[in-house]
């Protein structure tokens, strides 16, 4: 790799040992990829917490704060695995508590604006079209990718601190132009209405087509969807295709038009979407026998407008016994839902709402389902569903309103 002035005198030592460590790193990553340069970034997402790092990465962390590391740009962090308020379902193991809290001083000690939040290009951070970022969490990196027009790629634990701390990451990916023209054309038929639609878009695109390089082109829009909508597709491509990108014509900055999108370009593939091919995602998942079973509405965390639903949604009414509903956001989203009442609103139909947490990474969560005897879990998002069958449940996708029928009534439908 090429290094200017300021990177060499990082690779010297002269800014510091976490600053020469953490470019000696980046060099090997740039490598590996041919990338032939660094670029400059203006923003960090890094992913931190017990259950994603282990004690590897926490022994990594202690690390460079003994060197003093500082945040170069600014920084947030993503959501964490420990909910720290009581919750009789959760038990989170004590032990593993103290490390998590150790690891939130130590992200503050290096600059990282401890923020808990997947969603954070929905509540802290929105940069500009061809902005270059480093953004640690596959539903961050795509978002970015494709709705801002910005360009990360996926930062891994180590890539993303070490950027945070360089200020730059190799070019290699979604920062050249190359890699991001579209490769796959989408034709979409079906009529979208609610959230889980395009979760249920996502598996159907991302699912046979399991590649970080490919880039969906999504044709046939009639409405402009939400942010939202695009933040439930961006991270159902990313768990079920390991997608960083897409475009939706006349939706996203880079595809103003199919043509500008594909970059001259011929897709390699072509999929049609019809609403027959949409009410087979929900029509394929099969409830299982179980004493109890729970709703979730996790992954990503909800936005302000997610939580205004929700409490419209449970207004008036009680999660049915046997059953569980939960709904995680981020601390700021919970600050102005408690203000706006809906909090309120959600707890009083026994809904448990957790801050800054993402479900399906919560620290001992296999364990959690079977002391709680949980079997199918319920959802509207197509990311949650796939994710955390890794945790053996079964799962089942559902329209935002059936999930909330169905968490009310306690009758699987």
């Amino acid at each position: 790799m090429k290094l200017n002035a300021d990177e060499l005198a990082m690779l010297r030592g002269e800014r510091g040992k976490a600053v020469q460590k953490a470019i000696q790193f980046q060099i090997e990553v740039g490598n590996f990829f041919g990338a032939r340069h660094f670029v400059p970034i203006t923003n960090a997402h890094v992913m931190g917490d017990i259950e994603v790092m282990g004690e590897g990465g926490l022994a990594h962390l202690r690390e460079m704060s003994e060197h003093h590391a500082q945040c170069a740009v600014p920084t947030s962090s993503n959501a964490r695995c420990m909910h720290f308020d009581t919750v009789d379902e959760l038990r989170q193991d004590p032990a593993d508590m103290v490390k998590e809290r150790e690891i939130i001083v130590r992200l503050r000690d290096m600059r990282v604006a401890t923020t808990d939040t997947c969603i954070n290009y929905q509540t802290v951070y929105q940069p500009k079209i061809g902005e270059h970022v480093a953004w640690g969490d596959t539903g961050t990196v795509i978002y970015a990718n494709s709705v801002f027009g910005a360009r990360t790629n996926y930062e891994a634990g180590n890539a993303s601190f070490a950027a945070a701390v360089t200020g730059r990451t190799p070019a290699y990916g979604f920062h050249l132009d190359e890699a991001r023209r579209g490769t796959l054309s989408v034709d979409l038929q079906a009529k979208m209405t609610d959230l889980a639609d395009w979760g249920a878009l996502g598996k159907i695109i991302g699912h046979p087509n399991q590649d970080y390089f490919a880039v969906p082109v999504i044709q046939g829009v009639k409405e402009t969807p939400s942010s939202d909508a695009l933040k439930h597709l961006g991270a159902s491509l990313a768990s079920y295709g390991s997608m960083a990108m897409f475009h939706m014509v006349g939706v996203t900055p880079e595809a103003p038009s199919a043509e500008a999108a594909f970059g001259g370009k011929l897709p390699t593939s072509e999929i049609t979407v019809t609403q027959a091919d949409l009410d087979a995602v929900y029509q394929a998942y099969r409830y299982v026998d179980g004493a109890h079973n729970i709703v979730v509405f996790s992954a990503p965390q909800l936005s302000i407008f997610e939580m205004q639903t929700m409490a419209q949604l449970f207004s008036g009414r009680k999660v049915a016994p046997g059953m569980h509903a939960f709904v995680t956001t981020n601390h700021a989203v919970y600050s102005d839902a408690k203000r706006l009442g809906y909090v309120d609103t959600l707890e009083a139909a026994g809904v448990r709402l957790l801050q800054g947490v993402c479900f399906y990474i919560l620290q001992r969560l296999s364990s959690i389902r079977q002391e709680n005897d949980w079997t199918n879990l319920i959802s509207n998002s197509g990311k949650l569903v796939n994710t955390i069958t890794a945790h053996r449940f079964n799962t089942v996708l559902r329209r935002t309103a059936d999930c909330v029928d169905i968490a009310c009534t306690g009758e699987l439908k």
